[in-house]
């Protein structure tokens, strides 16, 4: 089938923006999967904790800064400039042993680098695609996030921990280059062109556009499904390595595994959103109450081999919300002119909730074990069933 001039280029520019993607998500969870050989070398439960929590906290205010400037500067110097800096931060953070408080700052401008990505790359998308096209390219970086983890998985059983910043960071300075050159392209091109799009109002004008497309109902949505997708995801090898009694690298494999399954949750949750007839409050509730059911047989069935797949389904199925929010509703916002800002808005929530709950998570494993983590995360999807009800009579389609 010959593909129309708008579908190649929507082809072009997400291939470009999932293979930059899933670059960036092989670095993020870097430190996850590298957890439980750091906890052999030597390093704390704390420690870590504190890493990758102020590497949140420094990437979530990074959204809020650089979703704003995205919506300024081309996306290209974006989107280079911070896998470029990323790759540099991240490539010296497992070399700073001696100096841990230098590491944890310099891991923690990786994650401020890394917020210079999202935001733009889905402004570019939006504003470059027609909308049915850019559901499905913020399907395939989607996807590349969740593939992420998995491949950080794979380089962590297969070398020692230093090479998985170190190998990671090679394949973001990589990239950089390929974005610049690709982007030049696609200018020369006429595939990318800035500025179609401008906000319709200004200063409050703004807020009120955003708060009738329900952005307070969707950052209530990031907030819990960041901690699920982040935190819960992030301490996973250490669930399986301590909980299930898995050696650490039985435990690295295992989540190398799960995390190539939960991978394919963007696929599908578009697929069922689009048999609801692209009724995105069904699909999300859907999602919330299949992941709370999934939480509490996680929390009953102690049989290890059964207790993992309970809980991927339940990270799938909360994971499923989150494609709802980043693949469906922002693209969704490509008329305000803000898709940069309010998804970078967004990001910011998610990722502050993640930093809280990686500290409190750390510190829960010792006061009140694992079990009970359980329940807590059983918790948070029960909140996000009650803020996806339908409380208008007219409900929302996108």
């Amino acid at each position: 089938m010959k593909l129309t001039q708008n579908a190649r280029k929507a082809v072009y520019i997400g291939t470009l923006c999932s293979v930059a993607y899933f670059a960036v998500y092989i670095a993020r969870n870097a430190l996850s999967a590298a957890t439980p050989k750091m906890l052999e070398a030597g390093y704390s439960y704390e420690y870590i904790g504190s890493v990758s929590s102020l590497f949140f906290v420094f990437y979530a205010i990074g959204q809020l800064i650089n979703g704003i400037i995205g919506d300024k500067i081309k996306a290209k110097w974006m989107i280079s400039g911070g896998l470029l800096f990323a790759a540099i931060s991240n490539a010296l953070f497992p070399y700073l042993g001696d100096y841990p408080t230098l590491a944890m700052m310099i891991y923690a401008f990786s994650g401020f680098f890394l917020s210079m990505i999202y935001g733009p790359m889905t402004k570019v998308v939006s504003e470059n695609t027609e909308p049915i096209h850019a559901v499905r390219c913020s399907i395939g970086y989607t996807f590349a996030s969740f593939f992420g983890s998995p491949a950080a998985g794979i380089l962590a059983s297969l070398f020692i921990w230093e090479s998985v910043f170190t190998l990671s960071s090679v394949a973001m300075a990589v990239m950089a280059v390929a974005v610049i050159v690709c982007f030049l392209f696609f200018e020369k091109r006429g595939y990318v062109k800035y500025g179609l799009y401008q906000p319709k109002a200004k200063g409050a004008g703004n807020i009120k556009q955003l708060f009738e497309l329900q952005i307070v109902k969707f950052s209530l949505v990031s907030i819990l499904t960041g901690i699920v997708r982040t935190s819960v995801v992030f301490w996973l090898p250490t669930y399986i390595n301590e909980y299930l009694s898995y050696s650490p690298t039985q435990s690295t494999t295992i989540f190398t595994v799960c995390t190539f399954v939960i991978s394919f949750t963007t696929f599908i949750a578009v697929f069922i959103y689009e048999r609801f007839g692209r009724d995105m409050n069904k699909t999300l509730l859907l999602m919330f109450v299949s992941s709370a059911v999934f939480f509490l047989l996680t929390f009953f069935v102690k049989l290890p081999v059964l207790n993992i797949v309970f809980i991927v389904l339940a990270i799938m199925a909360a994971n499923g919300a989150a494609t709802m929010l980043w693949s469906c509703y922002c693209p969704s916002l490509r008329d305000t002119g803000m898709v940069s800002s309010a998804t970078g808005f967004l990001d910011f929530l998610s990722y502050m909730a993640a930093a809280l709950a990686n500290l409190v998570f750390a510190n829960a494993v010792n006061a009140i074990g694992w079990g009970n983590l359980i329940l807590v995360w059983f918790g948070l999807v029960v909140l996000g069933i009650i803020v996806s009800l339908p409380y208008k009579k007219k409900k929302n389609h996108m």
